[in-house]
Parts: structure tokens; sequence; C-alpha cells
């Protein structure tokens, strides 16, 4: 971790997560509005430091809801469908990786041309699928983006058990009679966790921005739950007069994006030895 750190980017990455993590835990505390209280006397109050009404540091929305509030609140969904399906994307895509490289064959190269038609499918359009047969909400979101993101991982694991299984300690324990399973869980899968762990963390900011995308497009986390997704997507229809109710939570978005990828590219330097 020390040499993550030493590294520019994963400086800024990691105080940039760390500081959306805290805002997170402690949205109760942080927080100074209620993020559902709507106040229509209020309504697109500008910032306080533009001479807003009501203390709203970062201005109101349309009817009246604390945007900084809102945000901090919506960091818990962000972090929540993020990590939730960076999880369920990361053991779903190994265990299909480590099958198609450990076999090969015609197994391997069935799961492979899966993973191809999944690309040629676009995100979108699998996810209204998905959300119109099981409908919306916080599990369909995290399962649409966890069961969508499979194929990287699928693809880099598959990659390093073909390099793996050829690898000295491998063989000798072929030679000593171990079995197959023995073979993925107990001497491959290991040496897998390293590159995973970059992968998923440049992943994560991805899972986010796809769930801010479902929500702006309406078929995400359903109001009046905060997200910052849903915020842009309500404030975009003031842009022109009330250009903080959009702003704010597109910064938001893109900030914690930036920080999952700086990190990311720091651990990648130090976790994966196929970068250097």
């Amino acid at each position: 971790m020390t040499r993550i750190l030493r590294s520019p980017k994963g400086l800024v990455g990691f105080a940039i997560l760390l500081l959306v993590f805290a805002a997170a835990l402690g949205a109760d505390h942080i927080a100074p509005f209620d993020p559902l209280f709507q106040n229509l006397r209020e309504r697109l109050a500008p910032p306080s430091w533009l001479g807003g009404a009501g203390g709203h540091l970062l201005g109101a929305d349309q009817v009246g809801r604390d945007i900084l509030s809102r945000i901090v609140y919506g960091s818990r969904i962000s972090i929540l469908v993020g990590l939730s399906a960076v999880a369920l994307s990361g053991m779903l895509g190994t265990f299909i990786g480590l099958i198609a490289g450990f076999y090969g064959g015609l197994l391997g190269a069935t799961l492979m041309r899966i993973a191809d038609i999944k690309l040629a499918m676009p995100m979108i359009l699998f996810a209204i699928a998905w959300i119109a047969f099981f409908g919306a909400g916080l599990v369909s979101v995290i399962v649409v983006i966890g069961v969508w993101g499979w194929v990287p991982y699928a693809r880099y694991a598959r990659g390093m058990v073909l390099y793996l299984r050829e690898a000295p300690f491998v063989q000798a324990s072929i030679a000593m009679g171990a079995g197959n399973g023995s073979l993925m869980f107990r001497h491959i899968a290991p040496n897998l966790i390293g590159p995973i762990i970059v992968l998923a963390t440049l992943q994560l900011g991805e899972a986010v921005l796809l769930e801010s995308v479902l929500s702006f497009l309406g078929v995400g986390v359903q109001p009046p739950t905060p997200t910052w997704g849903s915020m842009v997507a309500d404030g975009r229809s003031y842009v022109d007069t009330a250009w903080w109710a959009v702003t704010f939570p597109g910064i938001a978005i893109t900030i914690f994006v930036l920080g999952s990828n700086f990190l990311g590219d720091a651990m990648r330097d130090v976790l994966d030895p196929r970068a250097t």
C-alpha cells in the first residue's frame, strides 16, 4: 500500500475514494439537511455563496431539496452499487475465465464465444430488457451491472490461466498427483488475486457511471432515493436558469470515476507484473 501511495495518481485516487467512503458512512452526520425534505419557497435557490436563501451550500433543486445533502446520501447508493456489482462481475468472470483457460477445448471456446456475443449487445438495451422483465430497483441495478461486467475478468483470467498452467509449480503439482480442483483453486486461482483486484478497482468507476446512466434514464434506482444520476436528470431541465442543480451532481460522478481510475492505474503499476 505504501508503494501505491507514493505515486501521485495513487495518492489522489485513494484520497478521493476515502473521502467518498467517509461521506457515505457518515452521511447522517455530514449532510446539513434531510435529503428528502422539500421546501417550495426555496425552489431552485442558488448556493449560499451566491446569495441564495436557506443556507444551501450548493443550492436547492426544483422542489427545494438541499443538493449537498442529496449528493452526500447519493454516495451511499454509488458505493453500494459499485462494490456489489464489481464483486458480482469479478467472481462470475474470474470463475468463467478459470474454467475456460484450464480446460480449454470446446468448453473454453464456447465460453469465449458467449463473451463475444455479450460484447456485441449494447449495455443499455440489455439493462432495459432486464429491468422490463424483473422490475426496476436497487437489486436489479446491481445484478444488471454485475452480469454485464464479467467479460473483462473472464478474458483476463483465461489469459493468466493459460500462462500459469504451464508454470513449473503447476507442473510439479500435476506430477505429484494433484487433481483438477486442487490445481485450479489452490495453485492457480491465488495467483489471479492481485491482477483481478487491479481490474476491479478500474471497473469500480465504470460501475458507478453505469448506475448513474441507468438512474438518469429512469430505469435505475427509483425516487425518492437520491442518486447522482437521477439528480442530473432532474436538473437538466433547469440548466439555463439553475446550473447548480445539474453541475454539482455531475462533478461528483466525474471526481469519483477519476479517483477510481487513478487508484487503479497506480495499483496496476505495483501489483500487475505484466504491466512493467
